[in-house]
């Protein structure tokens, strides 16, 4: 192919129809009318000689090729445009942007407080948009553009990915103040004799369990959840018993009946990072939300 040829506009509409999976939609989004897009769409099939997009039920599936096509053109496209916007300023207090963060709700309650008592003065229009963290990085949504930042705790994180320390978080015990099990200091043999809750906060196996294993030891685990906020008032009406966050454990222990207990082994602290796409450090508005959750990681 013959690059000189061929009309670039037609990649950001590329990029669009991948995203949205439906040409409506996607002529919605690029502000022009259906008959145009589905055009630019018959092109691109021509020019790439492949389908690109098919349809299935309701619909549109991305060829392997589309597929292969989607992260570069994206990466390519980013990157001119923070080439031609490289010293375009970011007004905070005018902006209406919307960022798009995905956390744990422990993490959320931890920094959106304080962070949103400053941005009402200084960004009033700046929008937030916080998606649940799922285990692993996403790393799809991340290359798509659907996220803006990523913020929890990571064991691996590809190349092409920065990383920013946020803070250091410990772990404590937490059950109720009756607990008929627990009346004095916490000890091994004990903890292993609890029933537990586990709140797997974007990870596929927590600390407890990994440094237990590592003893030949294990816990009796009889409820999962990914929600942080719930599991203390599961605890609290429960004999079951939770592993949560210090920050988190202190905070609900003035709010309810319950009782805290350091581990009765030693774990190192777990550290909370930023991640985000390198190629976009010199996005002023998401270099700008940096600054901001950093500040507020350091409270």
């Amino acid at each position: 192919m013959n690059i000189s040829n061929f009309d670039l506009n037609l990649l950001r509409i590329l990029d669009v129809l991948l995203r949205e999976q439906n040409v409506s939609r996607a002529a919605e989004r690029l502000a022009l009318s259906q008959p145009t897009v589905s055009n630019a769409l018959a092109r691109l099939r021509e020019l790439l000689d492949d389908p690109l997009l098919v349809r299935v039920g309701r619909r549109m599936q991305p060829t392997p090729k589309a597929l292969a096509l989607e992260g570069p053109i994206r990466s390519a496209l980013q990157q001119i445009e923070q080439t031609l916007h490289a010293g375009d300023s970011f007004d905070p207090r005018h902006s209406r942007q919307t960022l798009r963060i995905a956390m744990t709700d422990f993490v959320e309650q931890l920094c959106m407080p304080g962070l949103l008592q400053r941005l009402q003065d200084s960004a009033p229009n700046l929008r937030l948009d916080i998606s649940p963290l799922a285990p692993s990085l996403p790393v799809e949504a991340l290359d798509r553009g659907q996220l803006d930042l990523v913020l929890g705790r990571f064991d691996e994180v590809p190349a092409r990915f920065a990383r920013q320390h946020w803070r250091s978080e410990t772990l404590q015990v937490v059950l109720r103040q009756d607990h008929p099990q627990v009346k004095g200091a916490l000890d091994l043999e004990t903890f292993l004799r609890l029933r537990h809750l586990w709140v797997y906060g974007g990870q596929t196996r927590g600390m407890v369990d990994q440094w237990l294993g590592e003893q030949g030891l294990s816990r009796q685990i009889v409820y999962t959840t990914s929600n942080y906020l719930q599991a203390a008032h599961l605890v609290v009406s429960s004999d079951l018993c939770v592993v949560l966050p210090t920050h988190m454990a202190r905070y609900f222990a003035t709010l309810l009946p319950l009782q805290l207990h350091d581990l009765p082994f030693a774990l190192e602290a777990f550290e909370l990072d930023l991640v985000y796409l390198a190629q976009r450090g010199q996005d002023r508005a998401l270099g700008w939300l940096l600054q901001e959750l950093l500040h507020e990681g350091q409270r």
